[in-house]
């Protein structure tokens, strides 16, 4: 029974420092209420701040804005009552399962025969009844994971927190795991009355939350917040489920890139964007071209059905939603309404041989992506027909850290060779025209 606000983010925001010293904004303005009785999924794109929520409302990191209270106290540090599920196992490898357990009770100094018989019944609870002297060398996958749940069902928490619990396992042990961590909060067994899950599973976050909670990229805010109104156990084929992941899939799908320019036309702004401002996700060239290949057998009434072309592709939300948003910058889908549909270059580079797909990649990429024609620009322009991609760095760490800036050259590199628009020495460092003649 929902009632009670167990949990209360107020306006959350938080800047993280670059190793150049800049303030990078992570997450802007978070506002979000846990009521007990419910779980509460948070889907997003990689780098949307997704964990970092999670830690700042386990108190483990301090938002650099505004205030998370739990029961109506403010957190400022790990409290009690609440607990974490990471998504590495972590366990102590020289400990057997019982002593792993027991760990987080001896740490806050419960006496040694208590916290041995609430570790049993921990052990007992999450279905590990029997392996209580084995070491992590001697268990699978799921059997780790679910020492991890018994570790943090020990300390009897009322709110559960989990940071991608199940996606270091194979389909069948998440399923299985998942299954019984729902079969413990409908029966409750145990003390929990609310729990929050970050997850880059859509149907995950369908078959376990009341509400799931989408965060849009850069920097992280709250995009959607979505009720889930089915009965448990939920039927992934159910007519409501899949309106419900057709929804999510929606929202999910409309990129930055389309808001950044629709501010752009308006001229909503005094002056322009900076050239580079935007972040290029680090998406494979195969795996541009893969999508393209098997989009048209997914496609109905000439839109893409990207739920069935996910599961096809055995793509999650932190694989499928930067492929879509690389070809949809470079114009080879186009998104309308959150909407995917192949263009017309798109279905002709489905079409062509590699030497013509090429071709028509190095045209898109000089055309939509201002980064790589800068390169090939200046590699013109240069006698020698060579140039440091210490230039370019220097340029996109206006806008972004060291890191993200060699992320994103290394990914315009990747590309521009293939389209062989310009060459790469990995030794030099250094760019030059394949044929500057």
């Amino acid at each position: 029974m929902i009632n009670n606000i167990l949990l209360h983010a107020n306006n959350i925001t938080k800047y993280f420092t670059s190793a150049e010293q800049k303030q990078l904004l992570v997450l802007d303005s978070i506002d979000f209420k846990l009521f007990s009785g419910e779980i509460v999924a948070v889907l997003g794109k990689s780098g949307s701040g997704k964990s970092t929520f999670l830690r700042i409302i386990t108190g483990l990191i301090q938002p650099d804005q505004g205030s998370v209270s739990y029961k109506g106290q403010i957190i400022t540090k790990p409290m009690k009552g609440i607990a974490m599920v990471f998504q590495n196992f972590a366990l102590m490898p020289w400990l057997t399962v019982l002593e792993n357990v027991e760990l987080g009770l001896e740490a806050i100094g419960v006496p040694k025969k208590i916290r041995r018989q609430r570790s049993l019944k921990a052990i007992d609870t999450i279905g590990l009844d029997g392996f209580e002297s084995a070491y992590p060398k001697e268990l699978s996958g799921g059997m780790k994971q679910r020492v991890g749940f018994a570790r943090a069902l020990v300390i009897e928490p009322e709110l559960l927190i989990m940071d991608e619990p199940f996606s270091a396992l194979d389909i069948l042990t998440s399923d299985n795991l998942r299954s019984d961590l729902l079969d413990l909060w409908q029966d409750q067994v145990t003390n929990i009355k609310g729990m929050v899950c970050v997850t880059h599973d859509i149907e995950e976050a369908l078959l376990m939350a009341n509400r799931i909670i989408i965060f849009s990229n850069d920097p992280g805010k709250i995009q959607a917040d979505i009720s889930v109104n089915l009965k448990y156990p939920r039927n992934p084929k159910s007519v409501k489920f899949q309106n419900l992941r057709d929804q999510i899939y929606t929202i999910m799908t409309t990129s930055n890139r389309i808001s950044i320019e629709k501010v752009k036309n308006k001229q909503i702004i005094n002056k322009a964007l900076p050239e580079f401002s935007y972040r290029i996700p680090e998406v494979d060239i195969s795996e541009l071209t893969g999508f393209l290949e098997v989009a048209p057998e997914h496609e109905d009434e000439g839109k893409i059905n990207l739920p069935a072309l996910a599961e096809s592709l055995h793509l999650d939300v932190n694989n499928l939603f930067p492929i879509t948003e690389v070809l949809d910058m470079l114009r080879f889908v186009k998104i309308v309404d959150g909407e995917l549909k192949l263009t017309e270059r798109g279905k002709e580079f489905v079409e062509v041989d590699l030497l013509e797909r090429k071709q028509i990649f190095a045209e898109h990429l000089l055309k939509y992506l201002p980064i790589a024609n800068k390169i090939k620009e200046t590699l013109d322009q240069n006698v020698d027909h060579k140039v440091l991609k210490e230039l370019f760095l220097e340029e996109l760490q206006i806008n972004f850290s060291k890191e993200e800036s060699e992320k994103i050259l290394r990914t315009v590199i990747s590309w521009g060779r293939y389209a062989e628009i310009f060459s790469y020495d990995y030794d030099s460092g250094e760019l030059s025209l394949e044929n500057p003649q």
